[in-house]
C-alpha cells in the first residue's frame, strides 16, 4: 500500500539522517503522525503550506507499508473528498517506521524564492547557501572533478536537500552558464548513481513543483 507524506525541510533532513528509512519522532505537542492517501493532497500540504515555514521548503515524500495496516488506523476527510488521512498514534510511529518497505522516496520539492537551504559546515560549500553551493560547484568542475565528487560525498545530505532546488534555478538566478549548468546536474546524477550511497536522489515526478513566492 502506497501513502505520501509531505514535510518541510528540517523534517526532511531528518528522514535523510536515517538513511531514507524512517520518519522522526512526533514532538510532545505532535500526538498523532498523518500520512495521506493521495499525492495530490501530499503536493497541496507541501506546496501551500511547508513552503511558508521557516526552511522555505515544502517535499512530498511517498512510501509502502503492507496492505495489512489498511484496517488498522483510522483514516480521516479533513476537508474535500480528497482530503484523506491516516491518523497513527505518535507513540505507534516506531513500529510504523519499521514496516515501511524499502526507502522512502522524495517525488516532489516546492522552494519558496527566500529558500537557503542546508548550510554545510566543513570544506568548500561551509557557509554557503543552496544557490551559492550550485554555482561553486559548477564554476569547479570546470577545473577538477575529483574534488567537486569530493564535496558532493561530503557534504550528501546538502546535495539530496537542494537537488530539485537546483533543477529548477533558471539561468536569471545563477552567474553561471547553461553548459556548466546542465554539465554539473548530469554529474552528480551520474557520480550518485555509480557511489555507495544506498539510496537514489530525487526524481522529479510532479510537473507542478517550483518556486513558490514569498508571502
Amino acid at each position: 500500500m502506497k501513502l505520501w507524506r509531505p514535510v518541510g525541510l528540517n523534517e526532511m533532513a531528518l528522514i535523510f539522517d536515517s538513511g531514507m528509512k524512517a520518519f522522526p519522532p512526533r514532538l510532545p505537542e505532535q500526538p498523532i503522525f498523518y500520512p495521506v492517501l493521495n499525492c495530490h493532497y501530499a503536493t497541496q500540504i507541501a506546496r501551500g503550506w511547508n513552503t511558508k515555514e521557516a526552511g522555505g521548503a515544502g517535499y512530498v515524500t511517498s512510501f509502502e507499508v503492507p496492505d495489512s495496516f489498511n484496517d488498522r488506523y483510522e483514516r480521516h476527510i479533513v476537508g474535500a473528498s480528497t482530503h484523506e488521512e491516516w491518523w497513527v498514534p505518535a507513540e505507534e510511529l516506531g513500529e510504523f517506521n519499521h514496516a515501511i518497505r524499502g526507502h522512502i522516496v522524495v517525488d516532489a520539492g516546492f522552494f519558496s524564492r527566500s529558500f537557503a537551504g542546508h548550510i554545510p559546515d566543513q570544506f568548500m560549500l561551509k557557509g554557503k547557501d543552496a544557490t551559492q553551493q550550485f554555482i561553486a560547484l559548477a564554476r569547479h568542475l570546470d577545473y577538477s572533478s575529483f574534488d567537486v565528487w569530493f564535496e558532493i560525498y561530503t557534504n550528501r545530505k546538502a546535495i539530496y536537500l537542494h537537488f530539485l532546488f537546483w533543477i529548477q534555478l533558471g539561468l536569471e538566478d545563477i552567474d553561471i552558464t547553461k553548459e556548466q549548468r546542465d554539465k554539473l546536474i548530469k554529474f552528480i546524477e551520474h557520480r550518485w548513481a555509480q557511489s555507495d550511497i544506498p539510496f537514489p536522489l530525487p526524481v522529479a515526478k510532479s510537473s507542478e513543483q517550483g518556486r513558490e513566492p514569498d508571502a
